[in-house]
C-alpha cells in the first residue's frame, strides 16, 4: 500500500503517538517543577527504563482514522454522517474500556451518546483542546477537497465540543498538517494567508497574527507563551494551546525532537500539546524524521507503533481503494492495557507527591 501520502500520514499518526507519550509524564506540571523532575528530555519518563505509553490523544486519532477507513466507500452525500456515526460508537465503547484522564467535555458528550443523542447533537459547549488532538490527519487525507476537509473537521469537533473556538483550533491544526505534508518550509505569512481563506473570525485571526509576528521576530517559544499568559504552563483552553503549538511548529518545522521538546518545556497540558505539534511536524518529516529510539521505546500493545504504521497505510490506500477495511485490534487486549495504564497513571500521581518541588 505505497501511496504518495502514506509517508505524511504515517508520520502524522506516529508523530501524534510519540509526542503524546513524551509529554505524558509532564502533564499538568509547571515549567519550574517539570525541569526539576526531568532535567533532561531525551527519553520517556512514565515507565522505568525510558519506556513510554500513550493516552487518549493517540486513541482518538486512531479511532477516527478507523472510522474514515470504514466508510471510505460511502457515497459523498452520506459519507460524513456514516463516518461520525461510526466514530460515535467507537467513543461509546472506548469509555467502557476504562480510559484514564478523560476530559470533562468528552466524558459528558459520550454519556449523551449513550443516552441516545445522535453524533451531531452530542457535543457540549466547551473550548477545550480535545478536538485538535485528533484532527491533524484530516488535513492530509482531504487535502484535495478543502470544503470537505472543513466539514470533516467541524463534525469531528462538534461530536464532543460545540464552542466555535474548538472548531477553529482543530481546523488550524489540520491545515498546518496539510501544509507541512508538502515537504517544504512554510513561512508564517503563507500559513496566515492559507488560514484567512477558511476562517473569518477576527479574534482567532488576531491570535494567529500574533504567532506569525513572534516567529518572524525570532522570539523563543517561552517568550511567546509568557506573552499570552501561559508563563506557568499551556492550559487546555484552545486559544492557549493552538497559538503555542503553531509558534513551536513554525519555529521547528524540520526537527521533530526539538519541536516536541520545546512544546513539553512550556509546561501545562504537555501530552496533548506535544501530541498536536508531533502530528504536524511528523507530517513533514515522516517516520524517518522521528527519533528511532523514541519509536522503539514506545511500550504499547495492541496499538503498537507497527500497528499504527499499518493503520496509516490503510488510511492512505482508502483514498483510492474502496475495498480497504479498518485494521483489526484485540478488544480484550485494549481492556487489559487500559487497566495497566490506570495503575501506571496512579503510581505516577503518587510519585508527584514526593520531591523535588
Amino acid at each position: 500500500m505505497n501511496h504518495p501520502q502514506n509517508p505524511a500520514i504515517a508520520g502524522c499518526l506516529l508523530g501524534t503517538a510519540v509526542g503524546d507519550a513524551m509529554g505524558l509524564a509532564s502533564e499538568g506540571l509547571s515549567r519550574r517543577r517539570q525541569r526539576k523532575m526531568f532535567p533532561v528530555l531525551n527519553s520517556y519518563k512514565l515507565l522505568p527504563f525510558g519506556k513510554g505509553m500513550t493516552s487518549d490523544d493517540t486513541e482518538h486519532t486512531c479511532m477516527l482514522a478507523q472510522s474514515v477507513i470504514q466508510h471510505s466507500s460511502a457515497a459523498a452525500d452520506a459519507r460524513e454522517k456514516k463516518i461520525f456515526s461510526n466514530f460515535a460508537w467507537r467513543l461509546r465503547f472506548w469509555l467502557l474500556g476504562l480510559p484514564a484522564g478523560i476530559g470533562l467535555a468528552t466524558l459528558r458528550s459520550i454519556l449523551k451518546l449513550w443516552l441516545g443523542f445522535p453524533a451531531h447533537r452530542s457535543g457540549v459547549f466547551s473550548a477545550g483542546n480535545g478536538p485538535a488532538m485528533r484532527c491533524a490527519f484530516l488535513g492530509i487525507y482531504f487535502s484535495d477537497d478543502p470544503a470537505r476537509m472543513r466539514a470533516m473537521v467541524r463534525a469531528a469537533t462538534r461530536i464532543t465540543h460545540t464552542d466555535p473556538k474548538a472548531e477553529y483550533g482543530a481546523f488550524a491544526v489540520a491545515l498546518a498538517a496539510q501544509l507541512a505534508a508538502r515537504g517544504v518550509d512554510i513561512t508564517p505569512g503563507e500559513y496566515l494567508q492559507a488560514l484567512n481563506q477558511h476562517i473569518e473570525d477576527e479574534e482567532f485571526i488576531a491570535l494567529v497574527k500574533n504567532v506569525t509576528g513572534s516567529v518572524t521576530r525570532g522570539d523563543s517559544s517561552e517568550q511567546f507563551a509568557d506573552s499570552i499568559g501561559c508563563a506557568k504552563g499551556v492550559s487546555g483552553y484552545m486559544y492557549h494551546t493552538i497559538p503555542c503549538v503553531l509558534q513551536v511548529w513554525l519555529t521547528h518545522q524540520n526537527d521533530y525532537r526539538a519541536a516536541v521538546s520545546a512544546m513539553i518545556r512550556l509546561g501545562g497540558d504537555a501530552d496533548t500539546t506535544a501530541a498536536i505539534v508531533g502530528a504536524i511536524v511528523g507530517a513533514r518529516v515522516g517516520k524517518a524524521g522521528i527519533p528511532s529510539e523514541w519509536l522503539q521505546d514506545l511500550c504499547e500493545w495492541p496499538r503498537t507503533a507497527t500497528w499504527m504504521e499499518q493503520l496509516a497505510a490503510r488510511l492512505a490506500a482508502s483514498q483510492h481503494d474502496q475495498t480497504v477495511r479498518p485494521l483489526w485490534i484485540n478488544p480484550l487486549g485494549l481492556l487489559l492495557r487500559n487497566v495497566l495504564f490506570m495503575i501506571v497513571v496512579l503510581a505516577h500521581g503518587f510519585r508527584r507527591l514526593l520531591p523535588p518541588y
